[in-house]
């Protein structure tokens, strides 16, 4: 089992800034830094010595679109970039197949290599909106790990015990329960940790749901005389509904491919408190400028409205540009602050029969809702209103002539019938 060489980029020690402000900066917005005097030590000796920190972070391929709550750590990443650093983005083509185990119940099903190398494709594509490519090396795991035999593999193995693995909060829940484990899914940590000693990261990032993992790199590097990475831990970004962790499968998700309207409606819709949450994890203002973001909202010198547009304007120039964010700032001021509709709302044209005037029907013929099922839902919850009135009664007929349709906040249809 080789190493992979070190390679350095041009550091100006000259435009660093000092250790402890690095570290003020870097502290920002992290969960837990284990062990932070070491981070310390490795700033003071980077900034002595003028060699950039080596930085690592790894993504399994395993959807193939991003997320914001996937760019918690790849600003933290950028960051280091900005700091003058080296940053390592591993994409776990090898791993992926695998199926990282953390937070499951049961086991993962593998995805083909096909499968991992399509998805890596494509965030390669998003990474770079937040990483300088100039900046970042690129690697996939399978570099190292498809030359290995079947004796590497087992060393790789005897580095660590089953009870050791059991401790891990999702196995150990599995193991009681009865629920099945593989061996395979064992040695998940281990490949993990084993990118940290073939790379000789100084730092690796990862979620607090990785902690078994990222401490797994750390123990891994020791027995194999490497010197031990500081582990840095990033929240879990919430999504939409203020409760559960971002993801695409709740469907609570901001997409970084989300159009720039999407993309800022969402923003809108998030609560104040969780707002605080998002400028702490996803905006690049100073810390400065963030303490005095909250010290306006205590005081009310501030209206978290207008500290929401200027998020969620943020994020959009940050992913489509000024020019789109201007525009869905002002699309957003026109719908939902001057009760405005859009533009572009889209036309669906039942056809002149009875049949057609029922409204759950074309809700889901127009692909508003999946199904009249949750259109019913959606009408007895009061979310959807006919030409400015809340429509309360499921079973009641639209009648004849052309009407505005609006689904929550976002949604709207123009229901014009075909002539009969």
């Amino acid at each position: 089992m080789h190493l992979v060489p070190q390679i350095l980029y041009p550091f100006n020690v000259m435009n660093m800034l000092k250790p402890e402000e690095q570290l003020r900066r870097i502290r920002a917005g992290t969960a837990e830094i284990l062990v932070e005097e070491e981070l310390l030590g490795m700033l003071r000796h980077s900034c002595e010595t003028g060699t950039p920190l080596r930085i690592k972070a790894g993504f399994d391929p395993s959807a193939p679109d991003i997320h914001l709550g996937h760019t918690v750590l790849l600003e933290k990443m950028r960051q280091f970039q900005e700091l003058g650093h080296e940053v390592i983005f591993i994409i776990g083509d090898f791993t992926g197949m695998i199926g990282d185990p953390t937070g499951k119940s049961e086991m993962r099903k593998p995805l083909s290599r096909e499968e991992v190398l399509r998805n890596a494709e494509t965030y390669k594509k998003q990474v770079f909106r937040i990483l300088d490519p100039e900046k970042t090396q690129v690697k996939f795991n399978s570099e190292w790990f498809a030359s290995m035999d079947i004796m590497d593999f087992a060393r790789l193995g005897s580095m660590q015990t089953v009870a050791r693995m059991l401790e891990r909060e999702d196995f150990k829940k599995r193991f009681r329960k009865g629920q099945d484990i593989s061996i395979l899914e064992f040695y998940y940590p281990l490949l993990q940790a084993y990118d940290s000693v073939v790379l000789r990261s100084d730092i690796e990032l990862g979620g607090t749901d990785q902690r078994f993992n990222l401490l797994m790199g750390r123990s891994m590097q020791r027995k194999m005389g490497v010197k031990e990475q500081v582990v840095i831990m990033m929240p879990l970004l919430e999504g939409l509904d203020g409760v559960n962790k971002m993801s695409k499968s709740l469907g609570n998700y901001i997409g970084v491919t989300d159009s720039p309207k999407e993309m800022f409606g969402k923003i809108m819709s998030v609560n104040d408190s969780l707002m605080l949450r998002y400028y702490e994890l996803l905006s690049r203002i100073s810390i400065d400028e963030l303490n005095n973001l909250k010290n306006g909202l205590r005081n009310n010198s501030l209206h978290p409205m207008e500290c929401k547009k200027a998020l969620a304007f943020e994020i959009v120039e940050r992913y489509w540009g000024r020019e789109a964010a201007v525009k869905a700032k002002e699309e957003f001021e026109n719908v939902f602050r001057k009760k405005g509709v859009p533009d572009d709302i889209p036309v669906f044209n039942p056809g002149a029969e009875d049949t057609d005037t029922w409204l759950p029907a074309i809700m889901k013929l127009s692909g508003l809702v999946k199904s009249t099922g949750e259109a019913i839902r959606l009408i007895k919850q009061g979310g959807v209103r006919v030409d400015g009135e809340k429509w309360t009664e499921p079973g009641k007929r639209l009648p004849p002539g052309e009407h505005l349709l609006k689904v929550g906040k976002r949604r709207f249809l123009r229901i014009r019938p075909r002539s009969s």
